[in-house]
């Protein structure tokens, strides 16, 4: 699947680039990321209306170690973006436009992408029941390349 679901566990809530540098480095390495995908999704090549994309961390997972480590960011649509942050946009009341996106970009049946969301959100509650190390080196390298 091009486009998939990617749950933060819980207990790594609110640690994330954003929350470990200053608002000024944030907004360089987002408007970084922006201008290297052409202002365009890296997922389904189009843009959002109010404004074209936002930035996404991309995470590997160390489920043995409880390691979260940052290997990437993408500019995504919203509406792709909103698909990779599943639950606040269920907390939100969007999950039909979650569900929307997944088949059209995808180009799967409703019961596919059910079938996604229940495995996305079961590993959500696994990895939920650990506290997760997070590991941003990746930021030092981005923010050296110019």
């Amino acid at each position: 699947m091009k486009l998939t679901i990617e749950l933060v566990p819980k207990t790594s809530w609110y640690s994330n680039v954003r929350s470990q540098v200053p608002k000024w480095v944030w907004d360089n390495i987002r408007r970084k990321c922006y201008r290297n995908a052409n202002y365009l999704c890296e997922i389904c090549g189009d843009k959002g209306t109010a404004h074209p994309v936002e930035c996404h961390e991309v995470w590997h997972y160390n489920d043995k170690k409880h390691i979260q480590k940052l290997t990437g960011l993408i500019a995504l649509c919203p509406d792709c973006h909103r698909v990779k942050h599943a639950g606040y946009a269920n907390a939100q009341g969007l999950m039909h436009m979650v569900i929307e996106q997944l088949m059209l970009v995808n180009n799967i049946s409703s019961k596919k992408a059910f079938k996604h969301i229940d495995e996305a959100f079961n590993k959500y509650r696994e990895r939920s029941k650990y506290k997760w190390e997070i590991d941003t080196s990746f930021i030092s390298t981005y923010v050296q390349d110019n």
